[in-house]
């Protein structure tokens, strides 16, 4: 199970802060965060996406994150086998160069659905809402990771990110506007709507070297 964390940095933190959050991390800047249903989350400048650690108390000298959410890609829940394999058919791996725009929905949802028993929620998640079916309509334009929160105990069931090309942003609204109209999303009690531009990458010194 590979857990991955993002953290929302304000722009007064500069290179410093990513410290806080491993030398590895890939930067966005947000374009704007909307809360769809629910609470929002604390206006940031940028996220800094990493997997595997993230020091999120920051080192000594350093500010850290504003917030940090954190998920796990795990094992697939609503997906049957021949499903996944139409999906590794076309679906893109994350960090194209050309994906220069990006989105990351943290999702919440009721405790009405947890209570359905598994057969209940595929049947929704794809007979009735056509999750997969949809999502395949997008590919290979947009890329996807979905990882999970609620095992780990936060309070986003679901961090879904999305990763697409500037002239594929309208394609990514037409598919957010399908799946937020299906049942499955009746069932969303808290949702964010955060959009990001990827940063240029540059070198980031060692903190003693600075």
């Amino acid at each position: 199970m590979a857990l991955t964390y993002f953290s929302g940095l304000d722009s007064s933190v500069g290179a410093i802060g990513d410290d806080a959050v491993g030398a590895n991390a890939r930067r966005w800047s947000v374009d704007r965060i909307v809360p769809v249903v629910g609470a929002g989350l604390a206006a940031v400048s940028y996220i800094s996406v990493s997997e595997g650690a993230c020091r999120e108390a920051g080192v000594p000298g350093t500010v850290g994150p504003a917030w940090v959410l954190r998920g796990a890609t795990s094992y697939k829940r609503y997906t049957e086998s021949v499903e996944q394999a139409m999906l590794d058919a076309v679906q893109p791996a994350l960090g194209r160069p050309e994906a220069g725009r990006a989105a990351l929905l943290p999702i919440t949802t009721s405790t009405a659905w947890w209570e359905l028993p598994q057969d209940a929620r595929r049947a929704i998640f794809e007979e009735t809402s056509h999750h997969i079916a949809v999502g395949l309509e997008y590919l290979p334009a947009v890329a996807r990771q979905l990882c999970h929160g609620r095992d780990l105990g936060e309070p986003f069931d679901f961090l879904t990110w999305f990763e697409f090309a500037p002239s594929d942003e309208s394609r990514f609204d037409q598919l957010l506007a399908r799946l937020r109209t299906s049942r499955e999303w009746e069932y969303v009690e808290r949702e964010i709507e955060i959009r990001l531009t990827r940063e240029p990458e540059v070198e980031r010194l060692p903190l003693a070297n600075r």
